[in-house]
């Protein structure tokens, strides 16, 4: 089988890194950047947000598991003192592959013919450079409402944890084929009204963003920013592809959940 280590780049996480790399090697696996079937992220959530914006063209056969050096992770579930015990797993064990829901991000530019297709794990974000957002809100093809605020931020369920949980969204456990629309500080009064709640869309709704403001937009997937004026509208829907997890022992998302933020 082939495997390939990616570090956050910290001394630990390299050493971390070597010491996995020697152990495999022992057990006759082979290490390949271009072709792996498990990529062992170390380092935290981040780390593994990376290394699967740099497999997206390998979804179908490549798994990951992270291991986390720094504070507990919602995808890095893996302990440093625990890697002997998961390099034993790679080599010996079959692994439970896991899936979850990404989130596709369709943007259409006024000045191109083709759009721009983006996967996101986590979430991805609309704002703008300079005053408020003010965009139509289509779903499944109709009008449900024009917002007007700071931006907007749409999650897939495993991403419910993280910027959605701070404007108040809700955590949708990751076995939910849907995404999750949260609104940053909407203006309403009596001109302007939005709904003012999170919204949970199911599989075959798709949300389609319209922006009515000619003011430079800055739209995020995952970790990456770009900042653009000739937006015409953003698509997001569950997408058909989906992220697959290698499980060697049960993951407790609710446990998960509990420590993360409410503690032992």
């Amino acid at each position: 089988m082939n495997y390939f280590v990616r570090s956050r780049g910290d001394e630990t996480s390299d050493a971390l890194c070597q010491r996995i790399r020697n152990y495999l090697t022992e057990f006759g696996l082979t290490e390949s950047e271009e072709e792996p079937e498990i990529v062992i992220s170390v380092g935290g959530d981040g780390t593994l947000l990376h290394a699967f914006h740099g497999y997206l063209h390998r979804l179908e056969e490549t798994s990951f598991v992270g291991i986390h050096t720094g504070h507990l992770g919602f995808y890095a579930d893996w302990k440093p003192e625990e890697v002997e015990r998961l390099v034993i797993h790679i080599a010996k064990t079959p692994f439970q592959v896991v899936e979850y829901p990404l989130l596709e991000v369709v943007v259409r530019h006024l000045d191109a013919e083709e759009p721009d297709r983006y996967l996101a794990l986590n979430e991805c974000t609309v704002k703008t450079m300079e005053g408020s957002l003010v965009s139509n809100i289509e779903i499944k093809g109709e009008i449900f409402e024009t917002f007007r605020g700071d931006g907007l931020c749409i999650s897939t369920p495993s991403g419910s944890t993280a910027y959605n949980k701070a404007l108040g969204g809700a955590i949708l456990h990751p076995s939910l084929e849907s995404m999750q629309v949260a609104e940053m500080a909407s203006i309403n009064n009596r001109i302007y009204r939005t709904i003012g709640s999170p919204l949970v869309l199911p599989q075959h709704h798709t949300c389609l963003l319209k922006p009515l403001n000619n003011v430079e937009m800055q739209l995020t997937v995952d970790h990456y920013s770009m900042v653009d004026r000739n937006i015409q509208s953003i698509q997001c829907r569950v997408a058909e592809e989906k992220i697959r997890f290698a499980r060697f022992r049960p993951f407790p998302f609710w446990q998960r959940v509990k420590e993360s933020f409410i503690g032992d």
